[in-house]
Formats: structure tokens, sequence, C-alpha cells
């Protein structure tokens, strides 16, 4: 049996006309609207630029039945956070019979949930960071007690550090519990990670270098991924051979765990000893100005518009089946 990240899946398309008339998705209405406009436009002028027949496409003001009238045959996701990246748009494209970018329902809807990736890693050796799920006050104590301080509270299935919060008191707690409740009902801690941070894209089922990640931000959050320019990136890395390779194969390894294909990327924060710990994978990451995949697919000499390209033949996977 294949693996979902198995690259003799992919089908390379040599002209632009193999893929016909392609909807670039994107907008929408999750707390990552903002990201995903920019994600979606430079998308969309990307495929322009290489030929291909593709359209905005913004679910928020659209049905997606409109697909099926336009004759869309296939989609391009540039959504981010849920609705979009968690799988229900995904199931709705299966449904419609249209073939699109990237992972399926299974993959999309776990790699979304922080949690769920977590214990699957686990389960197959990969190491993550401890953590304590939070259901309200009658955890704080114990959250404190297990992980120490200070920490960092996370909503389990928000991207792009939406709603996490540094706590350094225990009086700090309650608030940061609520500003991640308020995103969704499903909330955790985990012990404040001081190490260096590193991020592994994955493209047609090979690792592309990775990046390690500077910010002067307390964490790598919303602002640091997106708006500012005193955020360092380093790619190559600094790794060594071996440390890149095993990182690579980390990386995946927890894609293939969450049953997540096409492309995407996943996150690691090194401990006091330098080991690898995974934070999450990311099924559908940026593709901004400032955005990751972008960067290490230059590192092995693939420009923006041959990556969207690249993305896109992921969608070949899927047969139309209307």
């Amino acid at each position: 049996m294949r693996l979902q990240h198995d690259p003799a899946l992919f089908h390379r398309a040599t002209d632009a006309k193999e893929f016909g008339r392609v909807a670039v998705l994107f907008g929408g209405d999750s707390s990552e609207r903002e990201i995903s406009l920019l994600s979606g436009n430079a998308v969309l002028a990307a495929l322009q630029r290489r030929g291909v027949d593709a359209h905005a496409f913004d679910p928020r003001d659209r049905a997606l039945s409109h697909l099926l009238d336009e004759r869309f045959e296939r989609v391009w996701i540039a959504l981010h956070g849920p609705g979009g990246e968690d799988g229900t748009l995904q199931g709705a494209l299966e449904y419609l019979g249209v073939p699109y970018t990237g992972s399926g329902v299974m993959g999309s809807a776990i790699g979304m949930d922080k949690l769920r990736t977590k214990r699957l890693a686990q389960a197959i050796g990969v190491a993550t960071s401890d953590y304590v799920v939070l259901r309200g006050p009658e955890d704080f104590e114990v959250a404190v007690e297990r992980l120490g301080l200070p920490m960092i509270v996370k909503p389990a299935t928000q991207g792009s550090s939406v709603g996490m919060t540094k706590v350094e008191r225990l009086s700090d707690l309650p608030a940061a519990y609520q500003a991640a409740a308020t995103l969704e009902a499903s909330v955790f801690a985990e012990p404040w990670i001081t190490g260096k941070e590193y991020t592994v894209a994955v493209l047609q089922g090979r690792a592309l270098p990775a990046i390690r990640i500077e910010t002067p931000k307390t964490f790598y959050d919303y602002e640091a991924k997106y708006f500012r320019d005193d955020t360092r990136y380093f790619c190559p890395s600094g790794l060594s051979g071996p440390a890149e390779q095993h990182l690579a194969a980390l990386a995946l390894a927890a894609f293939d765990a969450v049953g997540a294909s096409g492309w995407g990327r996943a996150d690691f924060m090194a401990d006091a000893s330098g080991r690898p710990l995974l934070l999450e994978v990311n099924t559908i990451p940026g593709m901004t100005g400032h955005s990751l995949v972008p960067m290490a697919a230059r590192a092995v000499d693939i420009d923006f518009d041959e990556l969207v390209w690249r993305v896109l033949e992921t969608s070949f996977t899927r047969s139309a089946q209307r």
C-alpha cells in the first residue's frame, strides 16, 4: 500500500490546459480571512501568469454549488482556518465531485486539530511536548503543577497562532483560557519551550529544506508570521546534515500519521537538549510574501509560480465524479 506522501502518486502537468477551468477558493469567513485573501490573490496571479484558466471564488459570497454551474473542473484551496482547512470544505467538494488541492477530509480534519495531531504523533514515536486539556478553572492548578510556568494556552483547531497566549503567572491563566475558549471549546496548555523553532514544508511527497525562525516577539504569533519585517528566517537552517535529515523524516512521519497529503508544513520547537518536538501539522499554509513554504521552495530553485503549479498538480490525485 502506498503512503499518502509517496511521490509516485503525483502526476506532473506539462500544459496548462490539462487543469481545465480552475477556481481559487479564498476569503471565507474564518478568523484568518485576511490572510486567506492575501494567499488567494497571490495564488490566482501565479496561475494566470502560467496560462491556467483560473478564477477567484469566495465561498463567503457564493454557494459552492456555483462551482458546478460555472463548470469549474478543479479547485485550488487557499482558505485558512475552520471552514476551509478542517475537512468541511473538502467533504463538500467530495460530494460535488470536484477535485481539489492538498489533503482530503480526514487529513484536513485531523491536521487542524492540534490535540489529536499530538496524540497521533506520540503513537508513532514523533516527540511532542506534554500538555493538559483545559475544560475550565478546575484544571488551572493541575496545569501549573504539571507543566510549570511559563506555559502557553492554545485553542485546538485555530491556525496562524490565533487565540494563543503566554502565561507567566497563575493569575494570568483565566484570561488566557478565556481568549482561547471564546474561539472554540477545545483548549489546552503546553509548557513554554525556549529552544529554536523550525518548520519543514512538504510538497508532493518530499520534504523541502528546513527553515529556522527567529522573532523579536514573545512567540511566532499572527503579527510575526504575516506583517513584521524583523522576523528572521534561516534557510539553510544551520542544522547538520544528519539533523536536517532527521527533521525531514519526522515531518513526513507526522504528515502521514494525520493522513495529510499533497502539500503542507510541519512545525517543530527544539527542547533544551535540542530534540525537536512537533507543534502541529498545517495542511493549507499561507502563501503570502512572508510565508514559509515559498521560502523553502526557493531554496531548491522552485519559484512561486512553479510552486503554485505543483500544488495544483496535487488535485490530480482525485478524479471528478459528478
